[in-house]
């Protein structure tokens, strides 16, 4: 067994242990030069990452914050040959052995008494630092950074589909299982339990009973009591990527007006997920989903609630808007989430070059085949339940 001693005022450095996962290590290394290019080309000595999602990515999945906090406990501190972790003596320990092992940083840490901006004036003195948030005069760059999140990886890539698969699972187990007469926030408490006890941590909960989200399409969930049908979605992140999906259950047969709605919506969902294609701006994509809401004669539904995000270290990386000028990559995921009336639908897909794959794929849930320009697309449809 190998001790490693923390000196709380000297560096220590997470390559001299072995590392758990060799192709993190690489992945690391690959967005080290590619902050090194950025560093050349701006002119600049370091750049300083303090905002959870960047650090998750340049970590490849790390989480410095503290549990219950969407605050960072840590910040990272990159240079052209070296990357350094600044914290407090408290976390140094946790975040060594647990969040970076092997992975080639360092550690720095100072007393939990001295504030951690004191460590990192420190570290920017003497050079010219861009940063994520523009503290302290850096040359905030976020912007720059948030075009290095995409394309994912290899590894991102096959991260996400876990994810997914697991955010997909854990919402059709909570559908399956739940009862007439349970509250919105009892069903929410077994989707987030669902969702821990196998890694996933909750980012957003959603369950509607009959119709809630007519009035409030981004309700969450409270005291309301399940009697016809429901709508559940999930938000979930995994070594810092997020995946999302929406089921909907009905105890029964649900209103025939109810079923229209929600195939409308499912026709939404797969004509975004068609033309989330490499290459194409948002708003090309955005004009085809408008085009079916006025053909089936719902043309000012897509008012009433955002339609589809970007999805990766951040729940919603960028939203479809209608004059978005982001471009769609292969190997970048988008969370479609279209609503009509009382029913919305959702799912993660990641876009390739010749198709796009469903990565919440449905498990034992009954499917919807929609047709698009010829090609089937299957769907979940609503599941039901014995009255």
């Amino acid at each position: 067994m190998t001790i490693v001693a923390v000196n709380a005022h000297a560096p220590i450095s997470s390559g001299e242990i072995p590392t758990t996962d060799p192709r993190r290590a690489i992945d690391v290394d690959q967005k080290q030069q590619q902050v090194f290019e950025l560093l050349e080309k701006n002119q600049l000595d370091a750049l300083l990452l303090q905002l959870p999602d960047n650090i998750s990515w340049f970590t490849t999945g790390a989480d410095l914050s503290r549990p219950g906090s969407t605050e960072s406990i840590a910040a990272v501190f990159v240079t052209s040959d070296a990357r350094l972790v600044a914290c407090n003596n408290v976390d140094a320990d946790q975040i060594f052995d647990r969040a970076i092992p092997g992975l080639g940083f360092q550690v720095k840490s100072r007393p939990w008494y001295e504030p951690l901006s004191k460590l990192i004036n420190d570290l920017c003195k003497g050079r010219k630092v861009a940063s994520d948030t523009g503290i302290d005069q850096t040359l905030n760059i976020s912007e720059q950074l948030k075009s290095l999140r995409f394309p994912f990886t290899e590894l991102e890539g096959e991260r996400i589909r876990e994810v997914g698969k697991l955010v997909a699972h854990a919402v059709e187990a909570t559908a399956r299982s739940v009862e007439r007469g349970a509250t919105e926030q009892e069903i929410a408490g077994s989707l987030s339990h669902r969702l821990l006890k196998r890694g996933v941590t909750p980012k957003r909960l959603q369950v509607m009973a009959d119709g809630q989200s007519i009035r409030y399409r981004h309700w969450g969930f409270g005291e309301d009591r399940l009697e016809r049908y429901c709508i559940i979605s999930a938000v979930g992140s995994q070594n810092g990527l997020h995946a999302a999906a929406t089921r909907t259950v009905s105890l029964g047969k649900p209103p025939s007006s109810f079923i229209k709605s929600h195939h409308l919506a499912l026709l939404m969902q797969a004509t975004g997920m068609y033309f989330s294609k490499p290459d194409w701006a948002l708003f090309d994509t955005w004009k085809r989903v408008k085009r079916i809401y006025e053909k089936y004669d719902c043309p000012d539904e897509w008012q009433h609630a955002d339609q589809a995000d970007i999805i990766g270290y951040l729940p919603a990386e960028t939203s479809i808007l209608l004059n978005s000028e982001f471009k769609l990559k292969t190997g970048t995921a988008a969370f479609w989430h279209p609503s009509v009336g009382p029913a919305m639908t959702g799912d993660t897909i990641l876009v390739e070059e010749d198709n796009t794959i469903l990565i919440t794929p449905m498990e034992q849930w009954p499917t919807a085949k929609i047709m698009v320009k010829e090609h089937q697309i299957a769907l979940p449809d609503i599941l039901i339940l014995p009255d």
